[in-house]
């Protein structure tokens, strides 16, 4: 009985990403196993660590509080409800990530990042991990955006501020062939 090997999956054999930012990090010591094989679960913290990197890009962070500065540099309407001091925070409500090839010990890994899709109150960002043309995994994230009640310190959503949708809707349209825009 023979054994068939799967070829491992390059950039040349799929369709081409709309990334619209891209991270790279090298694999550390400490991600790895006795093998030098990067554990599974480094990649969900690669994904979240290009996401941090791509709001930093934009001169935004993924945590900002009155103590980091402000989100978004217009104050709340008067029919708002949100406390000026309340915090704005990114949780995570899905993630996935299909493993395709392993990582390895000091690899220079690419992440890239597509935005899937950009709601009201949440964003579902794809990434596809790399080495050189070699693609490693494929994950999904959806994110999305909410305030801490500093009353309460329960999340609650809310919606996505003018600043930050329009600096990734800019992100999203430099995709997009002049024909299209």
């Amino acid at each position: 009985m023979s054994e068939s090997k799967s070829q491992p999956v390059t950039l040349a054999d799929t369709a081409p990403t709309d990334s619209v930012f891209v991270w790279e990090r090298r694999v550390e010591f400490s991600e790895t196993d006795a093998a030098g094989i990067c554990h599974f679960s480094a990649f969900f913290i690669f994904m979240e660590q290009a996401e941090h990197a791509m709001f930093r890009s934009l001169g935004w962070s993924i945590f900002p509080s009155k103590f980091h500065g402000v989100v978004d540099p217009q104050p709340p309407s008067a029919n708002s409800a949100a406390d000026e001091s309340a915090t704005l925070s990114w949780p995570r409500v899905h993630c996935s990530c299909d493993f395709l090839s392993p990582a390895r010990f000091e690899d220079v890994l690419s992440i890239d990042i597509a935005i899937d899709r950009l709601g009201t109150k949440s964003i579902a960002y794809q990434h596809t991990i790399r080495c050189g043309d070699r693609i490693l995994a494929r994950g999904k994230v959806i994110t999305v955006c909410s305030r801490i009640d500093p009353n309460s310190g329960q999340l609650i959503g809310w919606p996505i501020p003018p600043t930050i949708r329009a600096g990734l809707e800019q992100m999203r349209s430099n995709l997009k062939p002049a024909s299209e825009s």
